[in-house]
């Protein structure tokens, strides 16, 4: 089961099996790319499972740093195209 990502009322949901976590847009610094197996950022919430994952997309917010574990290449391509409309 992968994590699935969604847009609503100016926040980003994402969820992975029974959790969700929604981060509002205006809250988002920066979106990149984690090459590290566990993630660089300690303190960093993780979504997801990191073994068999080949995508290790960080999030880093005012309040809190996400690291998000998936197969999907897009997923990151997604989030910052929800993040770009935030400006619309």
């Amino acid at each position: 089961m992968g994590i699935k990502v969604k847009e609503k009322n100016g926040s980003i949901i994402i969820s992975w099996m029974f959790s969700k976590v929604e981060i509002p847009k205006n809250e988002i610094k920066e979106i990149n790319s984690d090459d590290t197996y566990g993630g660089e950022e300690q303190k960093a919430l993780r979504i997801g499972h990191p073994s068999a994952t080949n995508e290790r997309i960080l999030i880093k917010t005012s309040k809190q740093d996400y690291l998000l574990f998936t197969n999907e290449p897009s997923t990151q391509n997604k989030i910052e195209r929800m993040i770009s409309r935030r400006l619309s």
